[in-house]
């Protein structure tokens, strides 16, 4: 019998670690006609909490998220389950905010255009002119001006909620975008907004951390995605790198060595929230890479 390879979905759960998760998951595909494509499974032992990643087709047919999610609800709620289900074939929107600094927001859109990256633009948030992009491909990608002074900082952060919504944007990318959300706007996107920090958390924080590296002789500089929390910069973390330095390097090329980290890292974690690949467990997170 041929199976159904156009159609692909992703489980993730969470729950309170106990036997029998695992067979009670496979069976409940089986039944339901479905066939496991990849599992990743991870027992954290220190908060006794189960995580668990599940890649899964159709034997045959076509089947509705919406019909598979209501028939493992019951097997979610028995088993205390924090979980998602989603198709694979649907391409999250995503918003990418951007300052200054475009060396990430024109990677991800040259990735997204190789189709390395699987995601629909659907905007550009810039608190600098579309001319200050003008070496940027944009395309057709929506482009949104907003001027931001401490002044009419709430204002500005209320326009950006209202272009994020509109938009149906599934989650939001800060490709270097230096602009600190407040509490209420980090709430709103609490576990779809992901930042790149410009050094390897939590040293070097604040201003000039290259500089600062520098200052300090380093021998290893680095880059961090998390997600967005109220807490600056602490948010849990999805993917680090690091590169040598010697005594030989400049404060500057540590800052060309440093946005050569920080594309990869955050192409790196977006990728991740693509693919359903990050589970939140409590300020950390676990990763089921490939």
């Amino acid at each position: 019998m041929a199976m159904n390879v156009s159609q692909r979905f992703i489980l993730t759960l969470a729950c309170a670690n106990r036997p029998g998760i695992v067979a009670a998951v496979a069976s409940h595909l089986s039944d339901a006609g479905l066939n496991i494509l990849d599992a990743q499974q991870y027992d954290d032992t220190q908060t006794d909490r189960f995580f668990m990643r599940v890649v899964f087709n159709p034997v045959e047919g076509e089947s509705d998220i919406e019909a598979l999610k209501g028939g493992f609800a019951p097997l979610a709620s028995r088993l205390g389950m924090t979980w998602t289900m989603s198709d694979q074939g649907r391409r999250q929107r995503v918003m990418l905010l951007v300052s200054k600094f475009d060396h990430c927001l024109a990677d991800l859109l040259y990735r997204w255009r190789i189709n390395e990256l699987d995601f629909e633009p659907v905007g550009v948030i810039a608190n600098h002119p579309v001319e200050a992009y003008s070496h940027v491909d944009l395309g057709d990608v929506p482009f949104h001006y907003l001027p931001v002074t401490q002044d009419t900082k709430l204002e500005q952060e209320g326009r950006v909620w209202e272009i994020i919504r509109d938009a149906r944007a599934d989650f939001v990318v800060l490709a270097r975008y230096m602009q600190v959300l407040s509490d209420g706007l980090a709430a709103k996107l609490a576990g779809r907004c992901i930042n790149i920090h410009h050094s390897f958390l939590p040293s070097f924080k604040g201003a000039k951390p290259y500089h600062q590296a520098h200052t300090r002789g380093v021998k290893l500089i680095g880059a961090t995605a998390h997600y967005v929390t109220s807490d600056l910069d602490e948010g849990p973390i999805i993917a680090q790198d690091v590169e040598s330095i010697t005594h030989r390097d400049s404060a500057d090329d540590l800052v060309r060595k440093g946005r050569d980290i920080e594309r990869r890292v955050l192409a790196r974690a977006v990728r991740y929230h693509l693919e359903d690949r990050i589970l939140l467990n409590g300020r950390k997170t676990v990763v089921f890479a490939d």
